[in-house]
């Protein structure tokens, strides 16, 4: 079995608890007959390697939603973006209302302490792995086993440098308090990053037997995106970015052209036969076969991206060849191991049809996409404008993909049990504005990226909240657009244009883009039809500087609090202010546009 499914996150606290013995009346005198430290607490390779398998559990407790909290969701889940909003009956979660988000916000503390302790435990398996009484089976298991360890450091400061800017780089263990801190430049973030891959792309292989393990297209697949983002800042600052920017297109090709990876275009994997069909029924007693959306006269026919999202297919190894890097999720680890092998894509982003929808489509099956609370939720660019009139046709856009035909369920209701319930129907036009307000932001159409028409563990009690399912961290797709935006500030609009009509010809889009149409608001457009739930938007949005994070979720929330909050500039998330706090023997400057 893959120890990366059943490992938890290793937690080596140090110094460890000492042994104390007793006896009679010298109860009171300590005798410790071990102490455990840094040096002595491993004792062979294996231990090293569990410290990395921490990291990579630790990127899927984050990448993966497990904590299903506020940081999280705002992270990864992209709240308070232009892509993602909260819904009215989360109103009190939202993130995008300047008037409470300050420097003090959980959200930006949570994610910074996240990132640093990644590099916490990257830094103790580079320290453990040469101790002197470490024992390696070959130089080549140490090798790799201090290259995964160096790629999850640079992987935590990309991040921090792209949400944060410039931040201290802590390159060894830490094992006494300290309170001098000093933050480096936002270039200097990602030169150590980029530094850090580039001494250990030769020491990573190919490919892996190994589900979920690091190979070296991913590093280089973060070195394109490194290099990007040096680009963008050197910009910023007033240095030239062009040959930042041609690196990141170095590592692109030799990723999208290297001949490892390639986007799939036919359809693969589990279900490749099969199309997705949904009961309207809203009881598991009701599911007959006269209660299908395809006896209904309403078949779906599935597609290469659904298979993209379906249990099992997230894996090179499973011959999926678009897949760079991926979260290992497995049920059978979840019942019987770490209860964190899921992805709760259903509860977090799933529409609550069975509240405002209770008298046409109720309950939390199948048909309405699952349990869902609607934690985040698909605003109105990205459920309907970037498919709006010359960009409907496309894959991502179809019936498998996004769902939008939603049958009636409650079968008293005669006009629509069985039959298409209209979208003014379903959005309450014409009620009052707290009625449209929770219809528009609890239901809206339903990915196969957040549910299924087959929840895995139903027969256990399960009850379609989860999917057990890996996520993808880098898939080829978002390389080919990283390289497009590359070329497009490198001055090759013809270029990335190309590599956009990559993506859409896979997509079956009816519109191919031309230089013409290359711009930010282009790539931003095309990354959120591609890697909607699936991208950090907030690192994407922040990473590109100027207004356009600022911008964007002014013209996009489907709620007023930015547009009447939001009236100062910011292109990074503000350094926590407890860092700053409690920095006090080193002052650590605020980000611009933060109080």
């Amino acid at each position: 079995m893959n120890k990366l499914i059943y490992i938890k996150y290793l937690w080596l606290m140090l110094p460890l608890l000492a042994v104390f013995g007793c006896k009679d009346n010298e109860f009171l005198t300590e005798k410790p007959k071990t102490f455990y430290t840094t040096d002595n607490a491993f004792s062979s390779s294996d231990q090293v390697d569990q410290v990395v398998v921490g990291c990579y559990s630790y990127v899927r407790y984050m990448y993966n939603l497990v904590g299903q909290n506020d940081p999280w969701i705002a992270f990864k889940g992209a709240n308070g973006t232009d892509i993602m909003d909260v819904p009215t009956i989360r109103r009190a979660n939202r993130f995008n209302d300047y008037g409470i988000i300050t420097p003090t916000h959980t959200v930006f503390n949570t994610v910074y302490t996240a990132f640093y302790q990644l590099i916490e435990r990257a830094n103790l398996a580079i320290y453990a792995a040469d101790l002197p009484q470490i024992i390696w089976s070959s130089q080549a298991d140490k090798t790799y086993a201090l290259a995964q360890a160096r790629f999850f450091r640079a992987f935590a400061y990309r991040n921090l440098g792209e949400l944060f800017g410039g931040v201290p780089l802590v390159k060894e263990i830490v094992t006494s308090p300290r309170y001098d801190f000093e933050r480096t430049t936002r270039v200097q973030t990602y030169q150590f990053a980029i530094d850090e891959l580039e001494a250990i792309l030769n020491d990573l292989p190919v490919t892996t037997a190994i589900k979920g393990r690091l190979t070296k297209g991913a590093a280089q697949h973060l070195l394109c995106q490194l290099y990007l983002d040096k680009g963008l800042a050197n910009e910023a600052d007033g240095a030239d970015p062009k040959a930042a920017y041609q690196k990141a297109i170095d590592n692109g090709n030799a990723v999208i052209d290297g001949g490892t990876y390639s986007l799939m275009t036919s359809r693969f994997g589990a279900r490749a036969t099969q199309n997705p069909d949904y009961y309207f029924a809203n009881t598991t007693a009701t599911q007959t076969a006269d209660r299908l959306y395809s006896k209904a006269g309403y078949p779906i026919t599935a597609n290469v991206y659904w298979d993209l999202f379906q249990e099992g297919n997230q894996d090179y190894q499973s011959g999926n060849k678009e897949a760079i890097w991926s979260t290992q999720v497995n049920y059978a680890a979840y019942k019987a191991e770490d209860k964190e092998s899921f992805l709760p894509y259903s509860r977090v982003f799933g529409g609550v049809f069975r509240d405002p929808e209770s008298a046409i489509a109720t309950g939390t099956l199948e048909d309405v996409g699952g349990r869902g609370i609607a934690q985040a939720i698909p605003n109105f660019y990205t459920r309907d404008i970037i498919y709006s009139d010359k960009w409907a046709t496309d894959m991502r856009n179809s019936e498998a993909v996004f769902r939008r035909i939603f049958l009636g369920n409650v079968s008293t209701n005669t006009t629509y049990f069985g039959k298409v319930i209209p979208w003014n129907i379903l959005y309450k036009d014409g009620q009052t504005k707290d009625a449209i307000d929770a219809a528009k932001t609890q239901v809206y159409p339903v990915s196969c990226k957040i549910a299924t028409d087959k929840y895995t563990g139903v027969a256990d009690g399960e009850n379609m909240s989860n999917l057990f399912r890996g996520e993808y961290i880098f898939r080829l797709s978002e390389t080919i657009l990283l390289r497009a935006e590359a070329k497009m500030r490198n001055g090759d609009k013809s270029g990335a244009a190309t590599d956009i009509n990559l993506i859409r010809n896979r997509a079956n889009c009816g519109y191919l883009v031309t230089a013409a149409d290359v711009n930010v608001d282009l790539i931003l457009d095309e990354r959120a039809r591609e890697l909607v739930y699936e991208e950090t938007r907030w690192n994407t949005l922040l990473r590109m500087g100027g207004t356009v994070a600022v911008d964007r979720i002014k013209k996009y929330s489907y709620w007023d609090d930015p547009r009447n909050t939001l009236t100062t500039n910011f292109n990074l998330w503000p350094i926590p202010q407890t860092v700053i706090d409690t920095n006090k023997d080193k002052p650590m400057a605020q980000n611009p546009g933060w109080k």
